[in-house]
């Protein structure tokens, strides 16, 4: 609202009612509604801090005190450090990859450029190895020469860890280099059953498309049809409100138009792929090749039907390996499901003419109690399966797929190899960081809160000295404070470093912070 003029010092007119109090409070609140970008309220200024220490325990949860690495070898989030160990360009040279933990990824390589990993299995923190530079040290785990935390660098590596193309950044089959800007869709990590040296994925990721051999972004060949138009350009065409009295060809250009145009949304999973609540994990096609007795179960229970890597043509793919391997796994799948060869028929379907005689009896009865001693084998269920599918295919799992796999003296030498075909992972989660066990932690755990709960844990002769530091810094701010209060002028950032220039005795920052001050661009202090 505009004010009128104000009359000329001095000047008064007795016939109209003095409004200098009303003009002091209208220059007041003019005054107030200024606004700054380098000012704010105490109050402003605790909820922000408040609220940035909540998001940031929002996104970090999990406590960053200590090194995985003394734990050994667990399942647990793991990280790449791009910065310390930058992969070469071309992906045939030989890489030095590394894996960190997730205390580690924040304490020791915060400011570098990280890839998240996720889930690797039996992996031991690299920080602070040989894996890494000695002037890239673990800043978490005790030195053994110091007995002191930090500087930890040059131990040995474990060399039970797996590297695949992830440390790389490089995912999936196609091996694209993850941009979380620019990726769409959901990737899906395989259970693994091998590494990429057996012929395995290690745990690698996968685009839903390269599954079924259509690529990374299949749903960009989609083709993009538009909503059929009306036979007479005068007319409009009809608009059904009920989406179930659409025709059939309106509905499929509209489902079709949809998938085109969806930027930000979900992507669709391709055709043949089955829908995210119907499975709960995945064994991709390499881990499957790699070890082809497990092909057998596909579409059994406890398991989806095979999804198959379809090739150009249409067809199902060929596995990548010479007629010899084919004969080897053939031969390979006899001897581990055919039962054995060495069984002695029945007597009773023998030729009566062989088994005559009292020698004869007797070398039954001896066969009957040799029989007896020897206890039975566990039934294959394994045998008891269709054979496998030809064709290059992964597997998808429902959660209760391992009470299904047979466990017989035949199938389990298959299985030991691979714990998480016997019993579900137990994976590493760091404790939860303070003010994080309820969930949600906005507005706890603020610095008062924490300076206060740190001053009943210091020495008392400390916690004495601090509050007399503290008085005294509150008396020699209390006519800083005082002077803004009484003249109605907000304080500003440049104000409050001119005063502790002042305090410090810094001449140079006392004249620049001065001449940034008479710049008019503060606003009134509201609330205190």
């Amino acid at each position: 609202m505009d004010h009128p003029p104000s009359a000329p010092a001095g000047s008064h007119d007795a016939t109209e009612p003095d409004n200098s109090d009303n003009n002091v409070s209208a220059s007041r609140r003019d005054s107030m509604s200024q606004k700054s970008e380098d000012s704010q309220t105490a109050a402003d200024f605790i909820r922000d801090q408040m609220q940035l220490e909540a998001d940031a325990r929002e996104a970090l949860p999990y406590s960053i005190k200590n090194c995985t690495g003394p734990l050994g070898p667990l399942r647990q989030n793991i990280y790449a450090c791009l910065t310390c160990n930058p992969p070469p360009k071309n992906p045939d040279d030989p890489f030095n990859a590394a894996g960190i933990c997730y205390s580690c990824s924040v304490q020791c390589h915060g400011d570098h450029e990280l890839v998240e990993i996720f889930q690797k299995r039996n992996f031991t923190c690299d920080c602070g190895t040989t894996r890494f530079d000695p002037d890239q040290p673990c800043t978490l785990r005790v030195n053994p020469d110091t007995n002191t935390r930090g500087n930890v660098h040059s131990e040995r590596a474990d060399p039970n860890n797996k590297y695949n193309q992830n440390f790389r950044n490089r995912f999936c089959s196609c091996s694209v280099d993850y941009s979380p800007q620019e990726q769409k869709g959901t990737m899906f990590q395989c259970l693994g059953l091998g590494t990429h040296e057996t012929g395995g994925c290690g745990e690698d990721w996968y685009h839903p498309g390269c599954l079924v051999g259509q690529g990374p972004k299949w749903y960009e060949k989609l083709p993009k049809q538009n909503p059929p138009k009306p036979t007479n350009p005068s007319t409009l065409a009809p608009i059904s409100e009920d989406p179930a009295q659409e025709t059939g060809n309106e509905q499929q250009a509209h489902d079709t138009e949809t998938v085109g145009d969806e930027e930000d949304g979900d992507v669709p999973l391709p055709e043949g792929f089955p829908n995210e609540e119907d499975f709960d994990s995945l064994l991709c096609y390499k881990c499957v090749e790699a070890h082809p007795w497990i092909k057998r179960y596909a579409g059994t229970p406890g398991f989806l039907p095979a999804v198959f890597l379809r090739t150009s043509d249409g067809g199902a793919g060929e596995p990548p390996a010479t007629k010899k391997r084919k004969l080897e796994d053939d031969s390979s799948n006899n001897a581990v499901g055919e039962p054995s060869k060495r069984i002695k028929s029945d007597p009773d379907t023998e030729d009566e003419g062989n088994l005559s005689g009292p020698a004869a009896l007797e070398e039954l009865k001896e066969e009957h109690t040799n029989n007896a001693a020897v206890p039975k084998t566990p039934e294959c269920k394994l045998m008891s399966l269709a054979p496998a599918s030809n064709g290059v295919f992964s597997i998808f799992t429902r959660a209760d797929f391992r009470d299904h796999i047979c466990h017989c003296p035949t199938c389990f030498p298959n299985l030991k190899p691979h714990p998480q075909l016997l019993e579900q992972e137990e994976e590493y989660e760091p404790s939860l960081s303070e003010g994080s066990e309820h969930g949600s932690t906005h507005g706890s755990g603020s610095l008062y809160e924490r300076g206060e709960s740190a001053l009943k844990n210091v020495d008392r002769v400390r916690a004495i000295e601090g509050v007399m530091a503290y008085n005294n810094l509150k008396e020699k701010l209390k006519p800083f404070f005082q002077q803004f209060a009484e003249s109605g002028k907000a304080i500003g950032a440049e104000d409050i470093k001119e005063y502790f220039a002042k305090m410090r005795g810094d001449e140079q920052a006392i004249k620049e912070a001065g001449e940034a001050a008479k710049e008019d661009h503060r606003k009134e202090q509201s609330g205190y």
